[in-house]
């Protein structure tokens, strides 16, 4: 089943940042399970938490899939990994990360996946571009858009 409304948000603050993330969109996009409905321009944002490191260069993109939530954070990870990401802790520097934010209206608590991804609401670097492409797009727990989410910012 085709799944809409499906939010990835993309960022990367090692080596070529811009590479990294047009890699992560083609390889998304040419995945068989998965279309690209729209995307954000590149947003550059001060680092989260370990702040000693390089600026992110981030972007949301929107997708329709068939595959289930679980099967599409497979998916991101395996990306992740082809793009030489490391995982050295939390916050740290990364080639690419690729989130869900949301998928549809779900709303999932299981172990490693938790949709829509849990600090979504306190991200500039996710709300703008969300705002961007799907200002009416209600946040599902919320119940606010994107357009009165990311106005504080």
């Amino acid at each position: 089943m085709l799944t809409k409304h499906v939010f990835l948000g993309l960022g990367s603050n090692l080596g070529d940042r811009e590479t990294h993330l047009e890699d992560a969109i083609c390889a998304l996009g040419s995945h068989a399970s998965i279309n690209i409905t729209a995307q954000s321009s590149v947003l550059e944002t001060e680092p989260m938490g370990n702040e000693k490191q390089g600026k992110f260069l981030n972007a949301v993109i929107e997708i329709e899939t068939t595959l289930s939530p679980r099967e599409l954070l497979h998916a991101c990870l395996d990306i992740e990994i082809q793009q030489g990401r490391v995982r050295k802790g939390k916050w740290g520097p990364r080639t690419i990360d690729i989130d869900i934010l949301f998928f549809s209206d779900q709303l999932i608590q299981e172990d490693g996946l938790h949709i829509p991804h849990p600090e979504v609401h306190n991200r500039s670097f996710a709300l703008l571009p969300m705002a961007e492409i799907a200002a009416d797009f209600i946040h599902p727990l919320l119940k606010r858009d994107m357009k009165a989410m990311s106005s504080g910012y």
